[in-house]
């Protein structure tokens, strides 16, 4: 069976309006490792994950404020990691990409496509997530 892959065209209003980007589900040793990382950076922290969520799920269940409490030097490789499997469709004929600094021009998009990776691996609500 082949990765789940999502399409996230920008509806916002701002810079990237229009912009499509296309969102690859990691292999399971990326999600497991990514997850592995997250998990033992916030128990090192302090953060307390329930004993009944594990992994991305249960990042996921305490949210990006867990990461947020993380120095960002612990932090930003993990943020990093979240975005290599996202790629943008520059135009409706092209093939998608990797992204560049440039193709994402505002935060709240770069927030969105975090979401929607989270979404993408766990299938949650925009509620849950």
């Amino acid at each position: 069976m082949a990765r789940k892959v999502q399409s996230v065209i920008i509806d916002d209003k701002g810079r990237d309006y229009g912009k499509e980007f296309i969102i690859t589900e990691m292999s399971s040793y990326a999600a497991e490792r990514w997850a592995l990382k997250a998990l033992s950076a916030l128990i090192k922290a302090g953060f307390e994950i329930p004993d009944e969520t594990a992994g991305m799920a249960g990042i996921a269940t305490a949210g990006f404020e867990a990461i947020g409490k993380l120095d960002f030097e612990i932090a930003e490789p993990l943020l990093d990691e979240m975005f290599d499997c996202i790629k943008i469709k520059p135009s409706e004929k092209a093939h998608p990409r990797n992204l560049i600094d440039d193709d994402i021009e505002e935060i709240k998009t770069r927030i969105k496509l975090r979401m929607e990776v989270f979404k993408l691996h766990l299938g949650f609500s925009d509620a849950a997530v």
